[in-house]
């Protein structure tokens, strides 16, 4: 049961901080919630800048390229009360995103409780007080504080620690080196010489781009089937090693190269938080959570958002209320072995279905939408309409088969059905 006048502390002002700053606030009307974001402003990685690197008080600059436009369809990308607005494209950009973040910051009066440019350091468990102590970092003063709080919600996002591979003469090759992190603008990559590393969402989406403008642009991937990414790029398979000028790969073939783009993904970074939390983070793998949320050795810490291969907002929100049903003491969470158990099980089927390591928190083919109805029923809250991850996986599917799908705009028909509509072709100038 929660105490009285509860306090929440919540790590982020992203998309998964927002919605869980909001549910708190609407299910527990005397709770006192803080949001701490370390930046100057709401959004996470959607708060878009051209700046790279370290920001002015010196913190990892993390953000979308300037062009970008969502692989995902519109309908996930809302919240169930605040959708994105029904004019804009199913594929929408980033500022049409953030347009959506900050309305929904204003409706629900949320900037109240968000503390800009405070960087969470340590948080850890006090067993003496039964609470968690959140040690705090006012980054423009350069100043601490702690903070003591009933119920922690980890909402920073896992598009922040970079992955890149360490290919044998990564510390000779003479060009430009970077992660998609650091991309912003094709336009930069003119009459260059482009490699373009890994074979998900970001090289697929970068590297057609780019070679509209560059003298050629490479995709080097571990697909088994050519990708989609249209005539003007060449795909290769896995680099063996980089040279002083290039890369040399797999198949015996060289090439030469003024760029390298690694769009080779992210994992999980959570350095905040103590030993004593009761979790661990290992082959980008936190556990043992309950429905990948809850702390199972400390049920009053929960992580919003881990799950991917998904209707991005609505589970954030989903899950958000799903934990602050426990958290409110509207539920009793199960006992922690009756957790443990469905950990385990859950484990199981992940590592028979090929889904352990790196995609332990994948939502793969029937896993999505059985997901959002166990914790909506477990929790006694509405489940996500079948439609919407119907949509999603007919959107994944779409994207490995044509890149040009966003050509299409998807409308919900009812809770099961969708349709998709070609969009004609803007006329051109004669």
């Amino acid at each position: 049961m929660a105490p009285a006048a509860a306090t929440y502390c919540i790590i982020g002002a992203g998309p998964s901080g927002l919605c869980t700053a909001k549910q708190a606030l609407a299910l527990d009307s005397q709770a006192t919630v803080t949001v701490f974001e370390q930046s100057k402003q709401i959004g996470g990685l959607w708060a878009y800048t051209d700046d790279t690197g370290k920001d002015s008080n010196g913190l990892d600059i993390t953000c979308m390229y300037a062009n970008l436009r969502t692989n995902l369809v519109k309908q996930g990308m809302g919240y169930p009360d605040y959708p994105i607005d029904e004019q804009a494209p199913t594929f929408v950009t980033i500022s049409d995103v953030i347009k959506q973040l900050e309305g929904y910051v204003d409706k629900f009066q949320l900037k109240k409780v968000i503390q800009f440019e405070r960087e969470v350091v340590r948080v850890t468990r006090n067993f003496s007080t039964d609470r968690w102590d959140v040690l705090v970092k006012d980054v423009a003063a350069n100043r601490y504080a702690m903070h003591q709080f009933d119920f922690v919600l980890v909402c920073n996002g896992h598009y922040s620690s970079r992955i890149i591979p360490s290919f044998p003469g990564r510390n000779i090759f003479r060009g430009q080196q970077l992660h998609s992190k650091d991309y912003r603008r094709e336009e930069n990559y003119r009459d260059q010489r482009v490699l373009v590393v890994g074979g998900g969402h970001s090289g697929m989406d970068i590297a057609p781009a780019i070679a509209l403008h560059a003298d050629k642009v490479v995709l080097s991937h571990r697909c088994n089937d050519p990708v989609h990414t249209g005539d003007r790029v060449v795909q290769k398979p896995e680099v063996l090693r980089l040279t002083q000028t290039g890369a040399e790969f797999v198949d015996g073939t060289r090439e030469e190269f003024d760029t390298i783009i690694y769009c080779t993904g992210y994992r999980y970074s959570t350095p905040f938080l103590s030993v004593d939390c009761g979790v661990s983070l290992e082959n980008n793998t936190i556990s043992p959570l309950y429905y990948h949320c809850i702390n199972i050795n400390q049920p009053t810490m929960a992580f919003i958002g881990l799950p991917f291969n998904a209707c991005l907002m609505l589970m954030m929100d989903l899950q958000a209320r799903f934990c602050l049903k426990f958290f409110t003491g509207q539920k009793r969470l199960p006992g922690k072995q009756q957790m443990l158990e469905w950990w385990q099980k859950d484990q199981q089927e992940r590592k028979e279905r090929g889904l352990s390591g790196k995609l332990s928190h994948m939502l793969a083919g029937d896993l999505q939408q059985r997901y959002y109805d166990d914790i909506a029923r477990i929790a006694e809250i509405e489940t996500l309409k079948p439609v919407l991850a119907k949509m999603h996986a007919d959107c994944i599917n779409s994207k490995k088969e044509d890149v040009n799908f966003r050509n299409f705009e998807y409308r919900i028909v009812d809770d099961e059905h969708f349709i998709k509509v070609q969009i004609p072709p803007t006329p051109t100038m004669s």
